[in-house]
């Protein structure tokens, strides 16, 4: 899947089949459902997890957990918007 046929599937009203857990609770946050996302992303092992976990964090605004869960993953908090750090995730993904 290519990065526009997944921005592309946001129009719809579930994620497209056979996506990976991350990639879920990426589309699932971007179509406003926190909750689910982060639900998922706690499940996802390893620094995959960890990242997404961060980026969750960050968008809610709890920059002390964020860090925490980057550190987790084995990275620096970015300091490029949320929508581009959602974008590189997403990329990194496909």
């Amino acid at each position: 899947m290519l990065f526009a046929d997944f921005e592309m599937s946001l129009s719809r009203s579930s994620p497209p089949e056979k996506l990976s857990a991350a990639l879920t609770a990426l589309w699932l946050e971007r179509k406003g459902e926190f909750d689910r996302a982060h639900a998922i992303a706690q499940e996802i092992p390893g620094a995959e997890g960890a990242r997404i976990h961060a980026y969750l964090h960050r968008k809610e605004g709890d920059a002390d957990n964020a860090r925490y869960w980057y550190r987790r993953a084995g990275a620096e908090m970015p300091h490029q918007s949320l929508d581009a750090e959602w974008e590189k995730l997403v990329r990194g993904l496909l």
